[in-house]
Formats: structure tokens, sequence, C-alpha cells
């Protein structure tokens, strides 16, 4: 167990970089947060610090009520809402929360994206949604994610008047539909902004996305990837 912990905690720290790599936080905002598998555990980052001192070590392992069991610092104020997350969603493995920029606009207005791009096929099956508001500190946020995507294909939701929260059977998946999450952001709003964008019909939807999550890339990655999942 000390050996997955370990390694998760590098992990969730390495992620972190993405984050800031991919544009999608500013200053301290947003988290990485990963599953312990076999145990009802995970890890998060401590809560106010910057992402150039994120180390492994200041990374804190959490029990599934949000309740710290490992770490010296305060996990993230959105720990209670991943918490949920995990509670619920056994399949998950990684959580992720940013406040990117085109996203959080759509979830300003409390609208969702629409899909009209086969992208947007591809990686969300449909639109992506909007939750809820709800403040920050207790699990509001991690019900309000949870039953936004109850029936939806998508790994993301934008929580109204807030910010982005992604899922993944892994922590590498969730920021992944982060960093798709704000392209298809952006590009829908750069289209709405010239015209009005076409949408895709719901069985061409339904093909690309069947294709992509099925038959995309090489079949030894899928393979591992439901191997993952199946954990």
């Amino acid at each position: 167990m000390s050996t997955d912990i370990a390694r998760i905690r590098r992990e969730v720290c390495d992620l972190h970089a993405e984050l800031v790599r991919y544009q999608l936080v500013v200053w301290t905002a947003g988290n990485v947060s990963a599953r312990v598998p076999g145990a009802d555990l995970m890890v998060i980052k401590p809560s106010g610090v910057a992402y150039e001192d994120l180390t492994p070590a200041n990374m804190i392992v959490c029990d599934l009520d949000g309740d710290v069991v490992e770490g010296d610092l305060a996990p993230s104020s959105d720990t209670a809402a991943h918490a949920y997350v995990y509670r619920h969603l056994p399949e998950v493995g990684g959580v992720v929360h940013t406040h990117s920029t085109y996203a959080s606009a759509w979830a300003a207005r409390g609208e969702a994206v629409p899909c009209v791009l086969t992208a947007m096929a591809d990686e969300f099956g449909g639109e992506i949604p909007v939750g809820p508001f709800a403040l920050i500190g207790d699990d509001s946020i991690g019900r309000g994610i949870v039953e936004t995507l109850d029936g939806s294909n998508s790994p993301a939701v934008l929580m109204r008047n807030h910010g982005v929260f992604t899922v993944g059977e892994s922590a590498k998946a969730a920021v992944k539909a982060a960093v798709m999450t704000e392209d298809v952001a952006r590009t829908v709003h750069l289209a709405r902004a010239h015209g009005r964008p076409l949408p895709i019909g719901e069985q061409d939807i339904a093909s690309l996305y069947d294709r992509y999550q099925n038959v995309y890339g090489q079949s030894s990655d899928r393979s591992a990837s439901q191997g993952d999942a199946q954990r």
C-alpha cells in the first residue's frame, strides 16, 4: 500500500504541472486528485500552495470522507467534492478541477457547450453539461457533479458560476478531459462569435463516440485501459 501511495503522490504532483502547461489554472487555483487502488483513499494537492512548490511529499492522502490520513498541510478546499465523487462513482479513478478561461465563461452563463464538433462527439459523446450553483466547503459541488453526469457520456461538467470538473478512469484521463474541455469551449466560442455553429445529428454523435472510444488508437492501449477500469 505504501508503494502505491508513493507512486500516486508522484503522479498527482506531476499532473498538476500539466494544468500549468496547458494554461488551465492561474496562481494556486485548481486541483488534481487520484484514487488509491484497493483502498478507500485518495491523493490530492494541499490548499493554497503555489504550483512550483508542489512535491510528491506534500501531496495529501485523505479517506473518502475527505479526512486527512497522511500529510502535514491542509488539503484542497475542493477535497469534499472530490471525495463525494469517489464515493458515488466507483469507476472514477481521477478528478480534476480548473477555472480555465473559455470553459468557465460558459459556466458563468450557465450554458452547456453544444456538440458542434466531431472532436466533441469523440471525447464527450454530446454536449458538455452544466451543473447547479453550489458553494465550496462541503460536498454540495460533488453532489452536483454526480447528478449532472448521471446518464451523460461527458467526463466533464461546468459547475454554474464556478468552473470545470472532470472525471476519468485515471487522474491522467481526467486531466486530458480538462484539456479537451477548454479546447472545445474556446473553439465553439469563436464559432458563435462569427455565426451559428451547425449541430451534429444524434446518430452521428453516437457513431463518432463509439468509434473513438472503441476503435481509435492502438489496440494495446485500449486493452490496458479496459484492464485499468476493471481493477
